[in-house]
């Protein structure tokens, strides 16, 4: 008897913000599991804000992008054992068949082996895979030389990414801003040791937040917002800054382009340094940065929150939620136990 996965599919574009309405929930015939091959079954599912930007490269019907951990259900190749954890982008599906892992590069099924004794295994999925590498290659790579007594700047500072940057700031002796979207957030942030933490939800004026929370200015800009917040963050910038630019999720429902401050002059006099990334130019260096955080796990010096969403069809609404700003650190949605 065929065997059968189900998908989740863009069914329409997006206009604005997603809507259920925006996916379709489809059942696809698998393949058979071949010599090398091996079948997998989603554990969880990682929901993150680039799928949003990202999805206007998408055509309608296509299926949703994304990682999973998943485990080995059947396998015909030596070097995966039914049982084993997998991570694998193979977009929103609970059950897939990967023909040839081996050939899979630049997204080659990696065992989830790594996880520290004790952890739940959807850290492969956050401060232990995509956004924990995001967080490290995106602080002390992108704004090196992180020194200590300098002051760093997180938005989005609840999320997955952000909060694993404000710790790893913290840990190099700098002094950590962070901006978050709910008192909740606010006290998760200075729960996990930053030194200051507001809800820019509820402020009148950024302008007068940061004179009062970085008297000094701002060294280090990690930026997961844009839009006009960074266009008020990057006047207080002191000379030699460093910009790293992770995302602009302020910009990513809108349906216009929109229109904000020209930088350049700012840059020129204050010799600020900025630039932005994708997190797999580092994919050759990814285990430095799982091991780095997997050690400050084990030496209880990084903490972690998951929001975890029940249910494979519920997905729609975990990346809705993200982007409305209901998760507290990573979003997951838990597809089989």
């Amino acid at each position: 008897m065929a065997q059968t996965g189900r998908k989740i599919c863009m069914s329409s574009q997006f206009e604005g913000m997603p809507t259920a309405a925006n996916f379709s929930l489809v059942e696809e015939p698998l393949p058979p599991v071949e010599d090398g091959g091996v079948l997998c079954e989603t554990v969880f599912l990682s929901v993150d804000p680039y799928m949003r930007s990202y999805s206007r490269n998408m055509k309608d019907g296509d299926t949703m992008m994304g990682q999973t951990l998943s485990r080995v259900v059947e396998s015909r190749n030596p070097n995966y054992n039914k049982g084993d954890l997998v991570l694998y982008y193979s977009g929103w599906r609970d059950r897939f068949v990967v023909s040839n892992p081996e050939e899979a590069r630049p997204w080659m099924l990696q065992k989830a082996d790594y996880i520290p004794e004790g952890c739940q295994s959807s850290l492969a999925l956050g401060v232990l895979g995509m956004p924990g590498a995001t967080a490290y290659f995106g602080l002390l790579e992108i704004c090196k030389p992180v020194k200590a007594g300098e002051t760093v700047l997180v938005n989005a500072a609840a999320g997955a990414v952000g909060a694993v940057v404000g710790q790893l700031a913290k840990i190099h002796g700098c002094r950590v801003v962070g901006f978050a979207g709910s008192d909740e957030k606010v006290e998760y942030l200075r729960q996990i040791g930053f030194d200051e933490a507001v809800n820019y939800k509820t402020m009148v004026s950024l302008d007068d937040v940061l004179r009062t929370v970085c008297p000094n200015g701002v060294d280090i800009y990690f930026d997961n917002v844009g839009g006009a917040f960074s266009d008020t963050v990057l006047t207080h910038m002191n000379q030699y800054g460093r910009v790293s630019v992770c995302g602009c999720i302020s910009q990513y429902n809108n349906t216009t382009a929109s229109l904000g401050p020209r930088m350049q002059g700012l840059m020129i006099s204050k010799q600020i340094r900025m630039e932005g990334f994708l997190v797999l130019r580092w994919k050759e260096r990814w285990m430095e940065a799982m091991d780095h955080l997997a050690k400050l796990i084990r030496e209880d010096k990084l903490k972690f929150r998951e929001t975890v969403v029940d249910g494979f069809e519920n997905a729609p609404d975990a990346l809705i939620g993200i982007l409305t700003g209901t998760n507290l650190g990573k979003m997951v949605v838990r597809c089989h136990p």
